[in-house]
């Protein structure tokens, strides 16, 4: 270890030497007197971070990872799972006939092009198909095959015969739980009696109706009033509750309480499930007071894996270095989709223009698009109709879109302090380098400030991040 330590000391030492070898030529050099590109090449990520996190929630952020995520993503996380019970047994799967659905639930599966299990549906299933049923909590981030796992156990729970609600599932808000609905929608169109209905705003039913609908899928809110207020539904025979992103739920106001309200009328043999991104101390307790006695699936961070991932590092000293550098990849490497980071809106903007010009299928995605904008923009992009995607730190965390090949950091991520931001860094790159593929992830540094992060970065992953001559990427080939 001592060995190791101190040759990653040199290698750092060494990086830092190199800073003043690399001299790139661009056919136009960006002149220091022009006010408006210092001011974005040097506007304080602190406070442009700050104005991009205020006007993106976390519901419109869970919102934009459903809308990219419309495919199953490969999971690079190891499974953790918890019991109450040590000696009760756990069990995967490998296909979806081996959990033997009822065969217009497989038809609607296959037919939504599930072809097998996602590593956290092998897991999941079992225990929330078993008999009798289990309760669980678990970590799960949009993408992995969630909703398609509490959705399979929903549908296998209904029993069609009873026209009155058996399920009841719960979002955070209007537009999460239309995404949840869609799935379920398409995952029962097999199943000719059961029932869905949405309890969400603008949906209005006559007093003493008494709903007829299997499963209600719908937010807090509504369903205290439907279940609660008005009584058209009885809270005491829903045999499946859902509450999804949990850790959406908890910062949005009312909505802790409100659930409560709904959990404390459920009956004791009501089988109960538990989904949030992250699984921190709040969340946590929520869970706990939610959900009695339950299995628990944590996805084991430190795994992420950086292992396809081919990291490089290029040396500029201007913004238009940069995208010279750009150009220069686009030389060597043939690219998919590629995803671009800045630190501020004003650089993005500058940076899509450019390369706009230059005849690149770009996307810009930033803090000052009202949601539906975003949505059309990914939506775009995640079909090939743009082929580089230019962000801020809209899309800093959690966003993944499949046929990502390379990710550029046009300039690193850094927290409010100004020291690495490890956690995104990874978020980042992580995007590409699935299912056994290279991927690739360049990062541009113009500064001493950079060239330190970027060391604090390489110590942090034990990873090496290798100097790439802007001049010369034939090394990009191999």
């Amino acid at each position: 270890m001592a060995s190791e330590s101190k040759d990653k000391v040199q290698n750092e030492l060494d990086i830092s030497n190199k800073v003043s070898e690399l001299n790139i030529t661009s056919s136009s050099k960006v002149t220091n007197d022009n006010p408006e590109m210092k001011a974005a090449m040097y506007a304080s990520p602190k406070s442009e971070g700050s104005s991009e996190d205020e006007q993106l929630t976390i519901a419109e952020k869970s919102l934009l990872q459903k809308v990219v995520r419309k495919g199953l993503i490969e999971s690079k996380y190891d499974i953790e799972i918890q019991r109450k019970d040590p000696t009760s047994p756990l069990y995967s799967v490998k296909t979806f006939e081996a959990l033997h659905l009822k065969a217009e639930l497989l038809k609607g599966l296959y037919e939504m092009g599930y072809n097998a299990p996602s590593k956290i549906q092998e897991t999941a299933l079992p225990t929330l198909l078993a008999d009798p049923p289990q309760n669980m909590i678990a970590q799960s981030q949009s993408g992995t095959g969630k909703t398609a796992a509490f959705v399979i156990a929903m549908l296998s729970r209904v029993d069609a015969t009873k026209n009155y609600p058996q399920v009841l599932c719960l979002s955070p808000t209007y537009e999460l739980a239309i995404q949840t609905g869609d799935v379920a929608i398409k995952m029962s169109q097999f199943c000719k009696d059961i029932k869905i209905r949405y309890a969400i705003r603008g949906e209005q039913v006559a007093r003493n109706t008494k709903l007829s609908e299997q499963i209600i899928i719908g937010t807090p809110g509504k369903v205290v009033d439907w279940a609660i207020k008005y009584r058209i539904f009885d809270l005491a025979k829903i045999r499946v509750f859902v509450l999804d992103e949990a850790d959406v739920m908890i910062a949005t106001q009312g909505h802790q309480d409100q659930s409560f309200r709904i959990r404390k009328l459920l009956s004791s043999e009501c089988q109960m499930m538990f989904f949030s991104a992250t699984y921190d101390e709040d969340v946590m307790d929520y869970a706990e007071a939610i959900v009695p006695n339950p299995v628990t699936i944590r996805l084991k961070r430190e795994e992420e894996s950086l292992d396809n991932i081919k990291q490089y590092y290029v040396m500029c000293h201007s913004p238009e270095e940069k995208y010279q550098a750009i150009s220069n990849i686009y030389g060597v490497v043939t690219i998919g989709q590629a995803m671009i980071f800045c630190h501020t809106r004003k650089m993005a903007a500058w940076l899509a223009q450019k390369m706009s010009q230059d005849g690149h299928a770009v996307a810009l995605l930033s803090g000052e698009l009202t949601v539906d904008q975003r949505i059309a923009v990914l939506d775009r992009f995640r079909e090939g109709k743009e082929k580089v995607l230019i962000t801020t730190n809209v899309l800093s965390r959690g966003i993944d879109i499949e046929q990502v090949t390379i990710v550029v950091n046009f300039d690193l991520p850094i927290d409010v302090n100004r020291q690495a931001d490890c956690e995104t860094y990874l978020h980042r790159i992580g995007r590409t380098g699935r299912f056994g593929k290279v991927g690739l992830a360049i990062n541009l540094i113009d500064s001493q400030e950079a060239l330190n992060i970027l060391c604090d970065v390489e110590r942090h992953f034990g990873r090496k991040i290798t100097l790439l001559d802007a001049e010369d990427m034939d090394e990009l080939r191999n």
